[in-house]
This record gives C-alpha cells, sequence and structure tokens, in this order.
C-alpha cells in the first residue's frame, strides 16, 4: 500500500513538471497574436494584423512583431495598406514596474516602416481615424494614465507616400534617424565625446521629394528625437528646407514645446519670384509681385502664428511688419502691418490686376518678364485680369499698409496708407490715401462678390487741397503751382478692373483756383503731349490761372463731360465731349477764347482723341476761318450759381472761381 501511494504522490509531482517541461517545449508566443490584433483593432478603429510575436523575457523584456499592418478603412485598396512595418520592437522595464508601478520603455524600433496616405478627389482619406469613445464609469471618464517614460525611438528604411488629388500632390519622404552629426538649431550644440560622455542625441531625417500644388517639391528636415518631442525641459531643434517649383523656404531654430508650438525661437526665410505662389503652402490670398527675399522670426501665442519683425524686399520695394495668422477659425484669419521707407508703385500692380513689376528685375522669371512685356505692349490700359473670388474667400484679412515714400522719377506721389479688411470675399478699402505735397487722394471703396463670379463696387475718391505744383514736378521739366480739389463716385458690377469702369455709374468733379496755367494744361493731360496742347492752344508759356471748374458725369462706363471751364489771364478755355473707359477711347474738344484780341490769339478747336495708350491731339482747321469776330464776344457756357458752394470743396478759401461767375451772371 505505501508503495502504492508513493507512486501517486510521484506521479502528481512529475506530471505537473513534465506539463510545464512540454510547454516550454512546444510553447509559441505567437498564440497571443489574437489576442494582441483585437486589442489593437479595438484601439484604432481599424483591422490590425501581425504574423508573428517573439518576446525575449527579463529585467529589460524585449517584444518585437513582424510583418504588422493597419488596413485602409472601406472604399481603398485592400492590397496596399495604410501602413506596415516589417518589424515593430519594444522594450519594457519590468523590474521599474514592479517596485515603481510606472511604464519606461527604453526604445522602440521600427524597421522598413511604410506608409500610404492617399486622398479622393470627394475629400475622403484613409488616414483620418475614429477612435472609440474613452471608457467612462458612471458617465464621468475615467482619470488619464500616467504616460509611459519612453527612452529612444529609432527608424529605419521608413517610407511616407502621400497622394492628395485636391492638393494636386503626390510626394513621397524618406524617414530614418541617426546620431547627431552636426548642431541642430540656432543654439544647439553637439555633446562631449569620450569614453565616459553620455549616448549622442539621436536625430529624426526627412528627405522629401515629389510634386505639391502641382509644382515639384524637394525638402529636407532634421529634427531633434521624435520621443524627445514630450521633453519641455529641452529646446527641440528644427532645421528644415523646402522647395516648391521656384519658392525657397527655411526654418532654423527651436521649439521649447514643439506638440503645441510654444515657445518657438525660429528664423522663417522665404524667397521667390512671386508672392502669389505662397497661396498654396500657406493659405493666404496675396496678389501678384515681382521677385521677393524676406526673413523674420516666427513663433506661436494664444493660438496664433507670428511672422515678426520681418524685412526685405519685393522687387525696387523694401517690405517690412508682422503677420499675425489666427488658423483656429472657420477660416484663417490673418492681421498683417506693413511698412515700406521706399516703394515703386509698379511693385504693387498685383493688387489691382495689373502685371507687376518690370522687365529688367532682377530674378524674375522668364514667364514675367514675358508677361510684363506682353502688358506693356497691349493696347489696353485697364487690368482685365479676372478677380478670384474663391481665394479671397479662403481667408479674412486686416491689412494695414504704408509707405513713406513712392519712388520713381516721373511719380507725382509722395506717400501712400492703406487700411483694407476682406471678410469672407467682401473687401472693404477705408480708406486708400495717397499724398501729393501738402494735398492728398482720398479713397473709400466696398467690392461684395456677386453671382456668376461678379463684384459689386462702391466706392468714393475725395481731392484734397492737392498740391499742383508738386505733380508737376514729377515732370522734372515744367513748374508750377496752384491747389486741386473735388470728388469722384462709382458704382458698378464686373469682374476685372477694367470691367468695373467699364459698366460704372457715377460722378467726377474737379476745381481748381489759382495757379499756373503752363502747369495745369501738362498736368491734366497726363499724358505726353502737353506741351503741344498748350501751343494748339494758344496760350503763353505761363499764365496765371484764375479758376478751373470741371464736372464729368459717369454713365455705363462713359464720362460724359457737363462743364470743363478754365479762366487765366490770357484766355478763357472750355471743353466738352467724352471718354469712354470700357473701349478705353477719348474724344474731347477744347476750345480757347483769347481775352486779348489779336490774329495770333484765333486758334482752331483741339481735339485729342485715339486710346488711353496712344491718344492725338489736333487743332480743326476747318473751323479756324469761321472764328473771326467770336473773341469779342467771350462765348462760353459758365456753370450756374448752385456751384459756388460745391467749388469750396478741397481748395481752401482762395477761391477766385466766384469772381468769374458773379461777372457772367
Amino acid at each position: 500500500m505505501a508503495s502504492g501511494r508513493s507512486v501517486r504522490r510521484l506521479f502528481y509531482v512529475l506530471v505537473p513538471i513534465a506539463a510545464v517541461v512540454v510547454l516550454v517545449l512546444v510553447f509559441r508566443w505567437d498564440w497571443f497574436v489574437p489576442l494582441v490584433q483585437a486589442r489593437a483593432s479595438a484601439a484604432l478603429g481599424r483591422p490590425v494584423q501581425l504574423a508573428h510575436l517573439h518576446v525575449s523575457l527579463g529585467r529589460v523584456t524585449q517584444i518585437v512583431a513582424d510583418d504588422v499592418q493597419i488596413s485602409n478603412p472601406d472604399g481603398f485598396p485592400a492590397n496596399e495598406p495604410l501602413a506596415q512595418v516589417a518589424h515593430v520592437g519594444v522594450s519594457f522595464d519590468v523590474e521599474n514596474y514592479i517596485r515603481h508601478r510606472t511604464i519606461v520603455i527604453p526604445s522602440v524600433d521600427l524597421d522598413q516602416p511604410k506608409i500610404a496616405a492617399i486622398a479622393t478627389e470627394d475629400g475622403s482619406n484613409n488616414y483620418t481615424f475614429h477612435f472609440p469613445a474613452p471608457a467612462s464609469r458612471d458617465g464621468q471618464p475615467l482619470p488619464d494614465a500616467t504616460d509611459p517614460a519612453i527612452g529612444n525611438l529609432t527608424i529605419e528604411g521608413g517610407q511616407v507616400h502621400v497622394l492628395i488629388p485636391k492638393l494636386r500632390t503626390d510626394a513621397t519622404a524618406d524617414i530614418s534617424t541617426q546620431v547627431a552629426q552636426q548642431p541642430v538649431g540656432a543654439d544647439a550644440s553637439l555633446p562631449p565625446t569620450g569614453a565616459n560622455a553620455p549616448p549622442q542625441p539621436v536625430q529624426i531625417v526627412i528627405d522629401a521629394k515629389g510634386t505639391y500644388a502641382g509644382q515639384p517639391v524637394t525638402g529636407k528636415l532634421i529634427g531633434g528625437a521624435l520621443l524627445s518631442l514630450r521633453d519641455t525641459q529641452h529646446p527641440y531643434p528644427i532645421d528644415l528646407h523646402l522647395a516648391n517649383g521656384p519658392t525657397q523656404i527655411s526654418l532654423v531654430g527651436t521649439v521649447q514645446n514643439p506638440l503645441v508650438f510654444a515657445g518657438a525661437d525660429l528664423k522663417l526665410n522665404l524667397t521667390g519670384p512671386d508672392m502669389a505662389q505662397l497661396y498654396a503652402l500657406t493659405g493666404i490670398p496675396l496678389p501678384k509681385t515681382p521677385p521677393y527675399k524676406v526673413n523674420g522670426q516666427l513663433d506661436y501665442a494664444d493660438g496664433k502664428i507670428r511672422f515678426r519683425d520681418f524685412a526685405g524686399q519685393v522687387g525696387h520695394s523694401d517690405i517690412g511688419g508682422t503677420v499675425v495668422v489666427d488658423p483656429g477659425k472657420e477660416r484663417q484669419d490673418v492681421t498683417a502691418d506693413l511698412h515700406s521707407r521706399s516703394v515703386d508703385l509698379e511693385d504693387l500692380g498685383g493688387f489691382i490686376g495689373s502685371e507687376p513689376g518690370r522687365t529688367n528685375d532682377p530674378g524674375m522669371t522668364a514667364e514675367q518678364r514675358q508677361a510684363v512685356a506682353n502688358a506693356e505692349a497691349s493696347s489696353q490700359l485697364l487690368p482685365t485680369k479676372p478677380i478670384n473670388l474663391p481665394k479671397l474667400r479662403s481667408a479674412d484679412i486686416h491689412l494695414k499698409y504704408r509707405g513713406d515714400k513712392i519712388a520713381g522719377r516721373n511719380v507725382p506721389f509722395d506717400t501712400i496708407n492703406v487700411t483694407l479688411d476682406i471678410i469672407d470675399g467682401n473687401i472693404n478699402i477705408h480708406p486708400m490715401t495717397l499724398g501729393v505735397g501738402t494735398g492728398q487722394i482720398l479713397a473709400n471703396m466696398t467690392l461684395s462678390p456677386m453671382a456668376n463670379n461678379e463684384v459689386h463696387a462702391n466706392g468714393e475718391v475725395q481731392v484734397q487741397r492737392l498740391d499742383v505744383g508738386r505733380m508737376l514736378a514729377a515732370t522734372h521739366a515744367i513748374n508750377g503751382a496752384g491747389r486741386l480739389g473735388g470728388s469722384a463716385s462709382i458704382d458698378s458690377t464686373g469682374t476685372s478692373m477694367a470691367s468695373l469702369l467699364g459698366n460704372g455709374n457715377g460722378k467726377l468733379d474737379l476745381y481748381m483756383s489759382g495757379g499756373n496755367i503752363n502747369a495745369l494744361l501738362v498736368d491734366l493731360s497726363g499724358l505726353e503731349f502737353g506741351n503741344a496742347l498748350l501751343s494748339a492752344l494758344g496760350i503763353p508759356a505761363r499764365a496765371e490761372l484764375q479758376c478751373l471748374i470741371g464736372q464729368f458725369a459717369l454713365q455705363r462706363g462713359v464720362l460724359q463731360t457737363h462743364t470743363l471751364l478754365i479762366d487765366t489771364s490770357e484766355a478763357v478755355i472750355n471743353g466738352t465731349g467724352t471718354v469712354d473707359l470700357g473701349h478705353e477711347r477719348l474724344a474731347l474738344e477744347i476750345r480757347t477764347e483769347a481775352k486779348h484780341f489779336s490774329i495770333g490769339s484765333l486758334p482752331a478747336p483741339v481735339g485729342i482723341t485715339g486710346t488711353f495708350k496712344k491718344p492725338s491731339i489736333g487743332p480743326d482747321l476747318l473751323t479756324l476761318g469761321a472764328r473771326g469776330a467770336a473773341a469779342a464776344g467771350l462765348g462760353v457756357l459758365f456753370p450756374p450759381l448752385a456751384l459756388l458752394p460745391t467749388i469750396q470743396l478741397g481748395v481752401g478759401d482762395d477761391n477766385r472761381c466766384a469772381g468769374l461767375v458773379g461777372r457772367k451772371k
């Protein structure tokens, strides 16, 4: 009996031992693969698969998963998963967890990770995850677990392919990690080397190439270790260089907390042939410009990105200031405060739809030079480029711009100041001011989107004590003096600057008291035939101006002369005719009645015809013989007395027009 009990006891001991031995001999960690797949799939909301699972037990346990795949959502190719990794290795500090109940992961290794981020024309994509709702107890979310402490992440042979048709983007990026070979960022430095030196830091290196916004794109990013993104005790270094077509961007410096872009100390450099090409990269609708180069500081605070204290050159104009972007709204909100010490108005042509810059500007592309040359050769003067409403609706913009000096030998303006707001595609200019000597031209205008890509424009212009002498100084050939005042208004619809003027209704009133007629007529012509006009009118080189009154009505793009009267010390000049803004044609006639009769003071009526770009001037010789005694009567049309209150506008108290009207009433 005793021997039987001994046998049974031995059996009870040996069987479990044998079972353990057998289990050890046949055990495979792959038995846990279904469990791991299920947990990972539930966490990501996507099917997750892995081929094998390997575990090396120890104080620091090593876990390796082979051939890991994250599937695409429905509607995307099943044979090309969103992500696949040849090997995923994770080390887990078991001893630290047992002693301190904290999760420490010394390393994570990714071998040949491949990501295919794909979007379709309708906007759906395979890279947006819809994570399950977090666990809760009694309707309240459970407290977050302590984030694991992760030591190092290494990537070998990583690749990301991005295909987004709506952005015209098809690019591939190679991703890897390496031991830091050189400093990254403005203030970064390499650690000491030697036998007792700490391990050298790991950098992430990303090389990208392909197309973005239909333009070739190449870029290289060198940053700190990915897992140090959470380390707010040490600044995260960034060294980015990107080329999108001809646009060059560099961003170098550090960020204290990269995950929320806080504590940024970054220097941003932008170089390219045209700022309008930045729209694809920034989403901000900018006008066409000549070649530019600007640099400044980039940072982030209060949810807003700031490009501050920047300075640079756009064409022949300097530019500086600060741009603040709030990306958190329905449309990103942009506030810009810009300043130029010296500005060339040719560089601002893109704001009105013309081709900016000059053909001899350095850095211009062949296409830009050809576009400027075509614009100069065109028979049309007014810009015909349609206003791009979709771009204007992509961001709300608040712009303040001031130019201290307007450069250019033949430019009559001294300064420019603009305050402009674009809200949901509605443009409000309030105001734009052009300084001319002691006077100014002040314009307020609104442009509102309509159907069929048309814009409704409503604007008013005030001419306030305009310094005629300053305007004439731009000719560098004629001197003069006087102050011009007046106003203008327009209400119109169209798709471009040319069509808005060509369809417009409104008025133009100009008044001047005192001055020099030689200077005045050359300035008012605004063309290259001022001296010919003076000669044809029989006006001497200098004549004192007593009064100028000009009243014009704008109807469907045609500026009709109501009153054009100029009283000088030598003659009285009366003008009639039209200016067709839609067809850019002139049809004006000017008659002179001499105050001191002589045979030489009987010029024929002068006709101003032709186009805005090619005007012509000449006397009507057929009328000359029929004007024998006309000078004695001075038969001209004078404005009614009701004009006198309006004549005061813009010219101050020196008003000599009252005497002229008083003599002829």
